[in-house]
Order: structure tokens, then C-alpha cells, then sequence
């Protein structure tokens, strides 16, 4: 019937035995479940509708809807502060594994 998978076998080069490099850790593999990407698809289209909604009330589309938080006064602390670009962020990730 079948026979078992014939096994790799790699021969040495001149006989040396091969440099040995550290291997890097990798992380384990991410496994979402339906209920995760449920909630990621539905915080997606959440978002979505509100940036609309802020985009109308900026061109005057719209007197309610809502409002974007700006401080009157910025802290001195997050004078230097870089908002982190999360589709960069996770193209990197993508792009690593």
C-alpha cells in the first residue's frame, strides 16, 4: 500500500562540518479565531462610519455627528510625541514573517 516519506539527507561539503549560525527565536504563529476577526471587522467599520461622519461635519455637511478632542492646552511632556503609523507597523510585521 503506501510506503513511509523517504527522508532528506543533506551530504557535507568536503567534509567539514557546517558553520553553526544561532538561530533566531521566532514567535509563535498568531491564530485568530472567528470571534477575534469578528470584533477586528466590526471596530473596523465602526471606525470607518465615524471618520465619514467627521469628515461631513468638517465640510459643514453635518451640525451633529462627531467631534474630534483637541486640548487647549498640550502637555509639555508630549511635546516630542510621534504618533505610531499602524499600517506601517503592520506591514513591517507582515513583511518580517
Amino acid at each position: 500500500p503506501t510506503s513511509p516519506a523517504q527522508k532528506l539527507v543533506f551530504n557535507r561539503v568536503n567534509g567539514k562540518r557546517p558553520q553553526v549560525l544561532p538561530q533566531q527565536v521566532s514567535a509563535p504563529e498568531e491564530c485568530y479565531t472567528l470571534a477575534h476577526e469578528e470584533n477586528v471587522r466590526f471596530v473596523y467599520e465602526a471606525w470607518q462610519q465615524v471618520e465619514q461622519q467627521l469628515d461631513g461635519s468638517r465640510n459643514g455637511e453635518s451640525a451633529c455627528g462627531p467631534v474630534q478632542y483637541v486640548e487647549k492646552t498640550p502637555n509639555p511632556g508630549l511635546k516630542n510625541f510621534v504618533p505610531i503609523d499602524l499600517e506601517e507597523w503592520w506591514a513591517q510585521q507582515f513583511l518580517a514573517k
